[in-house]
């Protein structure tokens, strides 16, 4: 009986459990819950096992249930592995690329990726969305983008793969005529509490809930890195950059940095690639996700060569002994 236990029912399985009802499996799978509940019902008997207890109004999952939920990941994300490599094997190469990438994504990097993607594959399309937070993932989930650059989410579905790509760092801001520009020092979280902070947002459900970042309760929620960059500088709130897009900012003085006492550094946003485990990408997606992480390597070594380079120079400077003003001698 376990010989024939297919998989389709552990599929089928998995997804009773990760929607947390068999309806709900249902409409994920797009069958009718009476078709679920037959399947599973089969897939117990095959294992000798009950796998959910049905006496409550949801289903829930059974001591031994839960230690086989583990063995059917494996075998169906160990498929799902096995069909990516087949598909790489096979040598196909992408009609059209497609691309979600995070506004938060620094552009200097992703420039130098696709200039180099163009050349390597010039008969390839190449279509990329902006968008935020889980609208990047969601969209890659969803099949409208094969890849997705994505920041971290803390409840990312295990159905897609992610590789880390770069970090990101990101400071707090505002106008030079905000009051919050006054502080000189760390400013307290009770007196962000009284400004506006404004805040990127999305529509997707994949990070409803995560604050990351959030010292107000009065905020204005934005789509738009553009708009909450011009806010910012317009002086209707303060908030989180990347460190790299606002420094022409910084140096101009149309924007000055502010420190939070309980973020005295900033936060990093860890960028990574995304794809569906079951729909990997194809030679020029692959090529792409690898060019990716060299650029950002090699803007990584410029930045800390940058970094020694302007160290030494200040080391020598300080090191420098000081001279006497020759103070000119009067004629009497």
């Amino acid at each position: 009986m376990l010989d024939a236990i297919t998989l389709d029912q552990l599929r089928t399985f998995i997804a009773a459990a990760d929607e947390g009802s068999f309806s709900a499996a249902g409409r994920k799978l797009r069958r009718a819950q009476s078709v679920v509940s037959q399947t599973l019902a089969n897939l117990e008997g095959q294992l000798g096992v009950k796998l959910f207890d049905r006496a409550r109004r949801r289903p829930v999952l059974t001591p031994q249930g839960q230690v086989l939920l583990a063995h059917a990941r494996t075998v169906a994300g160990d498929v799902d592995r096995l069909k990516a490599h087949a598909k790489h094997l096979a040598g196909g190469l992408e009609s059209e690329l497609s691309v979600a990438v995070d506004v938060m994504f620094p552009m200097a990097t992703l420039t130098a990726a696709v200039t180099a993607f163009h050349a390597a594959f010039p008969l390839t399309p190449l279509r990329l969305y902006a968008e935020t937070l889980g609208a990047v993932m969601q969209a890659t989930l969803d099949g409208r983008c094969t890849i997705g650059l994505s920041g971290e989410i803390a409840l990312a579905p295990p159905v897609l793969t992610q590789e880390p790509i770069l970090k990101v760092p990101l400071i707090h801001v505002t106008s030079p005529r905000h009051p919050l520009a006054a502080y000189s020092r760390p400013i307290p979280a009770s007196e962000l509490a009284k400004h506006i902070q404004l805040v990127l947002t999305d529509r997707s459900t994949l990070s409803k809930g995560q604050e990351l970042g959030v010292y107000s309760t009065r905020t204005w929620r934005l789509a738009d890195l553009g708009a909450k960059h011009a806010f910012l500088r317009a002086g209707l709130g303060w908030g989180g950059m990347p460190a790299e897009l606002v420094q022409p900012d910084l140096t101009r003085g149309t924007l000055v940095k502010i420190v939070p006492e309980d973020a005295p550094n900033g936060f990093v946003v860890s960028m990574r690639a995304v794809y569906r485990t079951d729909a990997p990408p194809g030679l020029a997606g692959r090529w792409l996700i690898e060019r990716l992480k060299h650029e950002s390597e090699t803007a990584a070594t410029k930045h800390n060569a940058q970094r020694r380079h302007s160290g030494r120079i200040a080391a020598a400077r300080s090191a420098r002994p000081g001279r006497r003003r020759r103070t000119p001698a009067l004629a009497t």
